[in-house]
């Protein structure tokens, strides 16, 4: 009998950067519940709502996020026992050692700078994957 599905939270103002995450998760875990949100506030609001069997048992989070960023989601959630065991991690175009070290400080498991040319690099995996799979398909043809 198959486990739950596994729930992530995902919290990032850039639409485009979620689906990129949103790829990356399902090719790796198909079943995989995604909680989606543009930023921190209705991300803080969910996760205060949900019972504890709806919990997520990843957090991702952006740095820069309006009205509340990753730093301040952590901080509003630190304190709470019920959300101490969930994996939190933070994707941030921004290097700043001051954010790295605040997001550490605040709970963040990881804190990965996403690459300037994230979008490309995306573009790259997936049209070599689509080649890949083309070049395989011939010879079985």
């Amino acid at each position: 009998m198959p486990g739950k599905p596994l729930k992530i939270l995902i919290a990032d103002d850039d639409l485009e950067d979620i689906e990129l995450i949103e790829d990356a998760i399902l090719t790796a875990e198909p079943t995989a519940e995604l909680q989606k949100f543009t930023n921190g506030r209705t991300a803080i609001d969910h996760l205060h709502s949900s019972g504890d069997t709806e919990l997520p048992c990843l957090i991702i989070l952006d740095y820069s996020m309006p009205g509340i960023n990753g730093s301040q989601v952590l901080s509003s959630i630190k304190d709470h026992e019920r959300f101490q065991l969930i994996p939190k991690v933070v994707l941030s175009t921004s290097s700043a050692p001051r954010h790295m070290d605040e997001c550490i400080a605040n709970g963040a498991r990881e804190y990965i700078v996403k690459p300037d040319n994230l979008k490309l690099q995306f573009a790259r995996s997936a049209v070599s994957a689509l080649f890949t799979k083309d070049a395989s398909n011939e010879g079985s043809r």
